[in-house]
């Protein structure tokens, strides 16, 4: 199994290791297969000589939760030495991985295939911003990242002065390109896909922030995400599976999600996230090809659990589903 581990080191950013994962997910992993009968080795890519690891082992397939080192293809670099040395893994390839990270090519391929996802600009500095077309209020965001970072209830912006100020801002600490949307006032929504053999469309989950006041927070945030749970901060939202949504919705959001998943090329899992404006209609924000496999805390999980599946039965049918691809029992 390939991973990065989450760790604390005060000397990086608060939200560096965000996209990692902890011990316990890691351990969920390991657990989980290895009551299937597989014997399992681990990898922290950061701290290996990944070549040399995977070169002196027989490996029959490599479990993949690796967010790689850096760079706005970091999550391709496991999967492509992988493909250099003939080692299958789990999960979407490298183009899908690569194209996921970068928000704004992935609303183009949306725009295409049209998938609702919100109007959108990508700015490279502040000096751009006076060329904005856009409605407010806008939301901004780093382009390249993962786990919400970069974003907080200040990235809701609503005025131009604000909009320059933040878009400077994040390029200067993230050193990559913004972008910039418009802001869907609505439900925070997020679905799982699943497959195995078929694809299951998971139930939906609703992200509820009303008990959120006291933290100002009224969206999918970085700290809400990092900090899930800390009523001293007041950051405990409530969690709905199924989503309360009529059956009309519930089949339009759940279309939504799975020509995304198509559409980006994922393979074996993934996760959607959408803002349901006011009149009903999905508005995909991006897709996440390696959402998080926490047991407790994470959203695909909680999704997997309401369609009656067991956390082994996750980790099971994304290993099962990437053999059979092996195999070439799966169109790849």
């Amino acid at each position: 199994m390939a991973y990065n581990l989450k760790e604390k080191d005060d000397s990086k950013p608060p939200d560096y290791f965000s996209e990692f994962d902890s011990t316990e997910t890691i351990n969920a992993i390991i657990t989980a297969l290895s009551k299937m009968g597989h014997r399992v080795a681990t990898v922290d890519v950061g701290k290996t000589d990944i070549f040399d690891f995977f070169r002196r082992r027989h490996i029959d397939v490599v479990f993949n939760i690796a967010e790689g080192h850096s760079g706005r293809f970091r999550e391709s670099q496991i999967p492509a030495v992988l493909d250099y040395l003939g080692i299958p893994y789990t999960g979407s390839n490298t183009f899908s991985l690569a194209l996921a990270l970068n928000k704004a090519f992935t609303k183009k391929i949306l725009l295409a295939e049209n998938i609702p996802t919100p109007r959108f600009q990508l700015f490279s500095g502040g000096s751009e911003v006076r060329e904005v077309n856009l409605n407010f209020p806008l939301i901004v965001k780093p382009n390249c990242e993962g786990s919400a970072k970069g974003i907080d209830r200040s990235c809701v912006v609503y005025d131009e002065k604000a909009l320059c100020q933040k878009v400077k801002e994040l390029s200067l600490r993230y050193r990559q390109e913004v972008l910039v949307e418009e802001f869907i006032e609505g439900r925070e929504l997020t679905v799982g896909i699943l497959e195995n053999g078929v694809t299951t469309v998971l139930p939906i989950l609703e992200i509820d922030f009303s008990t959120c006041a006291k933290s100002g927070e009224f969206f999918y945030s970085w700290r809400v995400k990092e900090y899930q749970g800390n009523a001293e901060l007041g950051l405990v939202p409530i969690f709905h599976c199924p989503a309360p949504l009529d059956r009309d919705t519930e089949e339009l959001v759940k279309s939504v999600a799975l020509r995304t998943h198509r559409a980006i090329g994922c393979f074996d899992i993934s996760r959607v996230d959408i803002r349901l404006s006011k009149d009903n209609l999905p508005y995909v924000l991006e897709i996440n090809p390696l959402p998080g496999l926490n047991p407790r805390e994470s959203n695909f999980p909680i999704m997997a659990y309401a369609a009656g599946l067991k956390y082994e039965d996750i980790i099971d049918s994304i290993l099962m589903n990437a053999i059979k691809r092996r195999k070439g029992r799966i169109e790849q």
